[in-house]
């Protein structure tokens, strides 16, 4: 299954930050838009495996 998820990005005096609209939790920060959107990358990983796991556990206990 194949699905489009919405990455925002936003210049900040830091540099930028970046999170996904669809995606409550995946949300980070970088000093340039690439190393942002590679940031972006791994939370969404993080928060899709933490996400499995919760829904794992409720339904087997």
């Amino acid at each position: 299954m194949q699905f489009r998820l919405t990455a925002v990005f936003q210049k900040v005096p830091e540099g930028y930050i970046g999170f996904v609209e669809e995606l409550p939790g995946a949300n980070t920060q970088g000093e340039t838009l690439e190393e942002t959107r590679s940031n972006l990358q791994e939370a969404i990983t993080m928060v899709m495996v933490v996400n499995r796991t919760l829904a794992e556990e409720s339904l087997f206990g």
